[in-house]
């Protein structure tokens, strides 16, 4: 029986369950009509390189497959059909690729070398001396160590800041209270009129 290599995307809003079992699905298809599937990946949910049916994100898979041309006309009815794939390929190839897919080897040497530079991005915002957002301002707040020079600078940089906030806020009010005085009183003059 001839090979063939299909990769289909689900949908993003899947659970990774659901998104194995459309795998399984699809495996039975095969095996119902006398295929085999030696090899079945999963990739996982990666981005798209633009919207496909209001989705910027897919399950990607991958199935190599051992079947008649009868299967793999059934395989891509049933995966025109099901509404949880946005895409499907169904690919003829002379013989399987032996080991993980070059998909699944760039992932796992992306890990390796990020492990051999002691990149574990998991300490974001733990560092001393790291900048700090506060809730009610977009503005850094620089939280340093307390023997450092620079931390008397950016508390005074942060006073000075506070404290411009202040005097343009009192401008503000203070603008509004003259130009609601001034209506006022040309309201006045109209009525003795």
């Amino acid at each position: 029986m001839p090979f063939y290599e299909t990769v289909f995307i689900a949908r993003q809003d899947l659970t990774t369950a659901q998104a194995d079992g459309l795998i399984e699905t699809f495996e039975k298809v095969i095996t119902d009509q006398g295929g085999t599937v030696p090899k079945k990946e999963s990739w996982g949910l990666q981005s798209m390189a633009y919207k496909i049916k209001k989705n910027r994100k897919g399950y990607y898979a991958l199935m190599n497959i051992d079947a008649t041309g009868p299967a793999i006309q059934e395989l891509e009815r049933q995966m025109h059909l099901h509404e949880d794939i946005l895409r499907h390929l169904v690919t003829r190839v002379d013989e399987f690729e032996e080991g993980p897919s070059a998909v699944l080897r760039a992932k796992e040497s992306a890990v390796l070398r990020a492990k051999e530079r002691g990149d574990d991005r998991g300490r974001r915002g733990n560092h001393d001396g790291d900048r700090k957002f506060s809730k009610t301002d977009d503005k850094p707040k620089v939280e340093a160590k307390a023997d450092d020079p620079k931390a008397e600078d950016a508390k005074a940089e942060d006073a000075k800041a506070e404290n411009a906030k202040a005097e343009n806020a009192k401008a503000e009010n203070a603008e509004t209270e003259d130009s609601k005085a001034g209506d006022a009183e040309t309201r006045d003059e109209g009525d003795e009129k």
